[in-house]
């Protein structure tokens, strides 16, 4: 027997329950891992909460990103072996001590990244690689705006975006929240709770605004961050942590200059298996390379998954926070 996190109705963090459950043997395709860390996201708030319905409905073990050990492998597994390091980012079912895999959606872990590290970064690491690589390819001389800045995206992307040559410009609600991203690559970080961010990007940058910009709050900076875009600027809506975004009359994208405007997701961007392996090929190199280092904030037990959602969801994190099973 395993334990795990169940939810059984939607709700807040107390919708979690902490229990045993059984994980299962490997069937064909597939491996039984032994997780040694477990990564923390917003998107494990979204299936919490019913935002995003869970592929098989209720009950369901949230949970998108996490590195273990392989104990055993089924059928037609042949690259891997019982003993490998492994990590992962997927949708759901992370926050258990073990669970099975479709080894499809596994990667090896290299040497020269931990357990810990690798279940911080997975889903946020290659979340910031394709905005960075695919989405939008930043080059050198390209001016960014990204919103939420320090938190676990935010100080992977800016330090990335800040090794490809970019002006990073971010948005963050606090003092030390502000300190946090200029020590992780960004140049300018603007208090949007104190600030008018569309006129500080305007001030910023002599009036020309940004090339890209990279929103994952939604509602409440939508229409602010279209302002902040140059002509034929391009707008990456991939997370929506305020609200959804409400429908919009598509013409706005004309007048404001002809802008683009995308709501990509990591899933669809990795679906196959020579994405995935790239993506997380550049990852492992960047972090190896000591261009983007990934410092974890918070540890919380696995058990105490509810008390790390609630301090999520009140802004009382920072970066990238595990949990330990």
């Amino acid at each position: 027997m395993s334990n795990a996190i169940l939810v059984h109705a939607h709700g807040g963090p107390e919708a979690m329950v902490y229990g045993s459950a059984d994980p299962g043997r490997p069937g064909n395709g597939q491996i039984l891992v032994e997780h040694k860390a477990i990564g923390l996201n917003f998107i494990d708030v979204y299936f919490r909460t019913g935002l995003y319905p869970a592929p098989n409905g209720l009950p369901m073990t949230p949970g998108g990103e996490a590195a273990g050990v392989v104990l055993e492998v089924g059928e037609g597994v042949d690259w891997l072996k019982a003993g490998d390091r492994i990590a992962y980012a997927v949708s759901i079912g992370a926050y258990a001590d073990r669970r099975v895999i479709d080894a499809a959606k596994v990667v090896k872990l290299p040497d020269g990244i931990s357990f810990e590290q690798a279940a911080a970064m997975m889903l946020k690491g290659m979340t910031a690689e394709y905005l960075l690589l695919r989405t939008f390819k930043v080059k050198p001389g390209d001016t960014i705006l990204y919103h939420a800045a320090a938190g676990g995206v935010g100080l992977i992307l800016g330090q990335w975006a800040k090794h490809l040559g970019a002006t990073v410009i971010g948005t963050a609600g606090s003092a030390d929240k502000i300190e946090l991203a200029k020590a992780h690559g960004f140049d300018h970080v603007i208090n949007y709770r104190e600030q008018d961010f569309v006129a500080e990007v305007a001030s910023i940058t002599g009036g020309r605004k940004c090339d890209v910009v990279y929103d994952s709050v939604g509602k409440d900076t939508f229409e602010g961050s279209l302002d902040c875009l140059r002509p034929l600027g391009l707008m990456a809506l991939f997370g929506q942590s305020s609200g959804s975004v409400p429908p919009f009359n598509l013409g706005i994208l004309a007048q404001k200059g002809s802008l683009y405007v995308t709501r990509p997701t990591l899933f669809v961007y990795n679906a196959r298996r020579d994405d995935l392996e790239k993506s997380a090929a550049a990852l492992f190199d960047v972090v190896k390379s000591g261009a983007v280092k990934i410092k974890i904030n918070q540890r919380y037990a696995l058990k105490d998954a509810a008390q790390a959602h609630a301090d999520l969801e009140g802004r009382k994190t920072t970066g990238t926070t595990v949990l330990i099973p």
